[in-house]
């Protein structure tokens, strides 16, 4: 059944059109990725399919029987309340029952008045309904659902008397999040919802839509993420939007086989106008009425005919190339035991790696950890409270910011790039400027007026002039979009310097690394791949011990005879686990043994007679004897590495 459904809608800006003759349909139950480079006009959609902004021409159709929830409306936080408080407010319904609920229960432990017998019944009947109401709206459930959805996206329990007003504005967006997807709409629209969360929320939240029974509709870059939730995709590219059934990675191979159909369809046509309008000149070049005719005739075929339109092309992404200026020497990162604290908050401690160079390393770990904390370490911006830090020979770093505090907001993108590189010629400047998709004025532009894209593409640009030979990427696709990404991607694969890179981009994490980082409050735990490796190795810590060894620089024999003696260790450990278990079970036995023995010898039949107690306290010695020496093995065992 369609829920929801667009006929040829257009939006325009003045001159600029942003979308034209939009049409789609979208099924009950349909989970949608929406994609496409930024600016295309992907969220302006969003916006008009949830009514904030209307459409200059066509028709939006969403059935009336159906809820709609987007996140960027009707979901203003209030910031005097407390993260729980803000949550409540979703299930004003079911608390005013329980009021209602409880009313109804003091009224009916009144006292019973026959003359007030309708009263009561009604107290009765109307607890009842009430009561039955409460269950069926899920009244016993709604604030176990509240502590799942809110930890589920990254908060812990003492985050919940909180304050909004104190949350950073990605937590606001969080917080937000977990409002709309406690409301559950039956059409839910979200706008890249994997920014502000870490690689475990975002997990979290793939399950949680994959088992969602409401229809989903999502903007996002995150590539992942659109291959674990969504089941179609949507294109929206140079005002329009193409319709794939299929998950991001599957439609890519629809996107080119529809893209070389409608190109060929193109120039087929194209080839076909030319030929008819060489035959119409050929014949206007005969100068006699029936050649003349002949093209009149020809020209009118030609206007009729239905013009096949050039396929959309997508826009060229930002040329990047990283470059080292210089070789670093081999070892270019030492770490050893660093610590650091704010206060109360411990971040991390007895952290300790080692970089070489040519290393691609993904550092990650949850929101909080002290990811950029490190990074800041590292490039002596802040001390650590214990530890030794040592950069290498011939090591200068380059540091990519998620936050972009490095940018000054008031300076153009022109002046932004050549103040920190002053030797570069205008030309030089401009070329560079261009091939990062600022082009003509674009260049005069100032900073405070750049979108995050833009934003991320003059930081990018900084960092590739800078020629460092380490860099040190703090989420650099945030903001990018999916061709800017996979430019990215190809600038780090064929980069020769060394990379530590914070990401939640796990399509990223797989392609560019081969070593990941996870950072505890411990320390780290080392993993030798990719971020599929790292997932796998988590859930069977022992499936790729073979890699790892061969990683390390071990022979096969000598692997096979490492684990020949790691199977004869454990079998021997397994023995003498059962062997202790034994001693124990014995141990069991004969104390309570001996304890019957010494209730035995406080009997009088037993005490007053002289043969009898001997009897028994011979018994008491000799299992007394028989546990010492069990104690003493088990001890034994116990102690044996």
């Amino acid at each position: 059944m369609i829920v929801l459904s667009c006929k040829n809608i257009c939006k325009s800006y003045g001159i600029d059109t942003i979308l034209k003759d939009i049409t789609f349909s979208i099924n009950e139950g349909d989970k949608v990725g929406i994609i496409g480079s930024n600016g295309e006009g992907k969220t302006t959609l969003f916006r008009i399919l949830s009514k904030e902004l209307a459409q200059d021409e066509g028709e939006v159709f969403i059935d009336r029987n159906r809820s709609l929830g987007y996140l960027a409306q009707h979901l203003a936080l209030d910031t005097c309340n407390t993260i729980y408080e803000e949550m409540l407010l979703v299930f004003e319904d079911l608390q005013k029952l329980e009021k209602k609920i409880a009313d109804l229960e003091l009224k009916m432990n009144e006292p019973y008045d026959e003359k007030n017998a309708s009263y009561h019944e009604k107290n009765i009947k109307d607890y009842g309904m009430a009561h039955d109401l409460y269950e069926n709206r899920g009244g016993y459930t709604y604030k176990g659902e509240i502590s799942r959805v809110v930890k589920g996206l990254g908060f812990i329990e003492e985050d919940f008397n909180k304050s909004i007003s104190t949350l950073s504005g990605g937590q606001k967006t969080r917080v937000a999040l977990c409002k709309l997807l406690l409301l559950k709409p039956d059409i839910l629209l979200l706008d890249e919802p994997t920014n502000h969360l870490d690689l475990e929320a975002i997990e979290w939240l793939e399950e949680y839509l994959k088992a969602y029974k409401g229809t989903v509709i999502v903007i996002s870059h995150d590539r992942f993420f659109l291959d674990s939730v969504t089941t179609s995709t949507f294109q929206v590219i140079n005002g329009h939007v193409n319709c794939y059934h299929a998950p991001y990675t599957k439609s890519l191979e629809l996107m080119k086989k529809d893209y070389d159909s409608k190109l060929k369809a193109y120039n087929l046509q194209q080839a076909e106008i030319k030929r008819q309008e060489a035959i119409i000149e050929k014949f206007r070049s005969f100068n006699r009425e029936k050649s003349i005719k002949a093209a009149e005739s020809r020209e009118k075929a030609l206007d009729k005919m239905e013009l096949v339109d050039a396929p959309d092309k997508e826009k060229s992404a930002s040329k990047i190339e990283f470059e080292a200026s210089v070789k670093s020497g081999y070892d270019v990162l030492h770490l050893e035991k660093l610590a650091k604290s704010y206060g109360d908050k411990k971040l991390f401690s007895n952290l300790s790696f080692d970089l070489k160079r040519g290393e691609k390393v993904a550092l990650i770990g949850e929101n909080g950890r002290g990811k950029t904390t490190l990074f800041n370490i590292i490039m002596d911006k802040v001390k650590s409270d214990f530890g030794v830090k040592v950069l290498g020979v011939n090591v200068n770093v380059g540091y990519y910011d998620q936050e972009q505090s490095n940018l000054n907001l008031d300076k153009t993108v022109l002046n932004e790039v050549w103040d920190d590189f002053p030797e570069l010629t205008t030309s030089e400047l401009r070329g560079f400027l261009g091939s990062f998709l600022f082009r003509g004025d674009d260049v005069f532009k100032e900073i405070n007026k750049l979108s995050g894209g833009e934003r991320c593409r003059v930081n990018l640009l900084k960092l590739m002039l800078s020629k460092s030979n380490l860099l040190l990427l703090d989420e650099p696709t945030n903001h990018l979009d999916i061709p800017s990404r996979e430019a990215l991607e190809e600038a780090i694969l064929s980069y020769d310097g060394t990379l530590i890179v914070i990401s939640h981009d796990r399509y990223f994490l797989n392609k560019v690394i081969n070593r990941i980082l996870e950072l505890e409050e411990n320390g780290v735990n080392e993993y030798l791949g990719n971020y599929t490796y790292y997932t796998e190795k988590k859930k069977n810590p022992q499936r790729f011990e073979t890699y790892e060894s061969l990683a390390t620089g071990k022979t096969k024999t000598q692997i096979n005879e490492e684990k020949k003696k790691k199977k004869a260790l454990e079998k021997e450990a397994k023995a003498k686990q059962n062997e202790v278990k034994m001693i124990e079970s014995r141990i069991t036995e004969n104390e309570e043994v001996l304890e019957k023995l010494q209730e035995e010898l406080c009997k009088e039949e037993v005490y007053s007679n002289p043969v009898e107690s001997g009897r028994v306290n011979k018994e008491i010695k000799a299992i007394e004897e028989s546990i010492e020496k069990l104690y003493e093995k088990w001890e034994e065992l116990s102690t044996i590495d």
